[in-house]
């Protein structure tokens, strides 16, 4: 791809994710009340995505071959206690996936 087809590419996306993100301001603006489900899907879809990725993230995991995911738990185990003791959600999603890195590479 030459620049000119990079610059177009990336100032397509950037007008779209401007427009998306811009979007439910203009949909419900001044005076409107914003419906009972997309406040719902507010409050829900951030577990739901979270629940998605775990799965996503565990779903080649062979525990019938070494290690049988034991980085994979030790880490998933790390993000669980430190979540729940700090409330942090990049905290524990860092220290994870530090740990898993430092499993993988230096134990495992």
């Amino acid at each position: 791809m030459d620049r000119l087809h990079t610059a177009l590419l990336i100032a397509v996306m950037s007008a779209v994710t401007a427009a998306l993100r811009f979007a439910p301001f203009a949909v419900f603006g001044e005076g409107r009340r914003t419906p009972a489900y997309i406040e719902y899907l507010g409050r829900m879809l951030p577990y739901a995505v979270m629940g998605m990725l775990v799965v996503f993230c565990l779903k080649n995991v062979s525990f019938i071959a070494a290690p049988h995911g034991l980085p994979e738990f030790i880490s998933v185990a790390v993000v669980a206690l430190l979540h729940a003791w700090r409330h942090n959600t990049l905290l524990s999603i860092l220290a994870g996936t530090v740990c898993y890195m430092l499993l993988v590479q230096l134990v495992f």
